[in-house]
């Protein structure tokens, strides 16, 4: 029955939106109170400018990381709280900008808000970027919680791709608040499929990703 449900869903959003490759999805498809906010195709993100292969602000990710999504959506809403997603499936081109933009030390732009404690030089060497991504597989998910009566976002201790040590899940002197929301999204997550990068509190992937170490470059529109 679980497979019959998820060739349903996966013909009915591969009729409305043909454009996408096999196998992917708009999240909001299946998820329509999903709240998105795609900084990359912003100038608010650690870059400072749009980034190359995200022309429109819209999320996409395969169809099994969504449905799992959709459960967690789900479970939070019973509480009142609800998922904001910042990035899933990244092109390639996105993550080879990003590699160039690392490698200009003087472009520093952004550094105060999201890189203050680290050398723009050490970037790549301490693998806070990295010339493949897991996001390029399309299973892979950057998002934290929020309060739905207000929108506001529960409050992490760290802004999202904040590149230092208190980003880390189990970072050090974090606050009691802090460590109950990182908790709670740690839980919620993984009891419905998805493991955490322990060193990046918004940053998760499906266990059972279909595309793993397969790294697509079409554009998010």
């Amino acid at each position: 029955m679980k497979k019959l449900t998820l060739l349903f869903v996966f013909l009915i959003t591969q009729l409305t939106f043909a454009q996408l490759p096999e196998g992917f999805v708009y999240a909001k498809e299946l998820i329509p109170d999903l709240v998105e906010e795609l900084r990359y195709c912003t100038e608010n993100n650690f870059v400072g400018e749009v980034i190359d292969g995200y022309e429109k602000p819209v999320i996409i990710m395969t169809l099994q990381t969504a449905v799992a999504l959709k459960k967690v959506q789900a479970i939070l809403k019973e509480d009142g709280l609800g998922l904001k997603v910042y990035d899933a499936y990244r092109p390639q081109q996105a993550v080879n900008h990003f590699v160039r933009w690392a490698k200009v030390e003087n472009d520093t732009l952004m550094k105060q808000e999201y890189y203050p404690d680290v050398d723009k030089r050490k970037l790549i060497p301490a693998g806070y970027i990295a010339s493949n991504s897991r996001h390029s597989s399309g299973s892979t998910l950057d998002l934290t919680i929020i309060d739905l009566k207000t929108g506001k976002e529960l409050d992490m201790g760290s802004p999202y791709d904040f590149f230092g040590q208190k980003s880390w899940v189990k970072a050090p002197r974090l606050e009691k608040k802090h460590r109950k929301n990182r908790d709670l999204l740690q839980k919620v997550m993984t009891k419905n499929g998805f493991r955490n990068y322990m060193q990046e509190w918004w940053h998760f992937t499906l266990k059972s990703e279909p595309f793993k170490n397969q790294y697509f470059d079409f554009v998010v529109k």
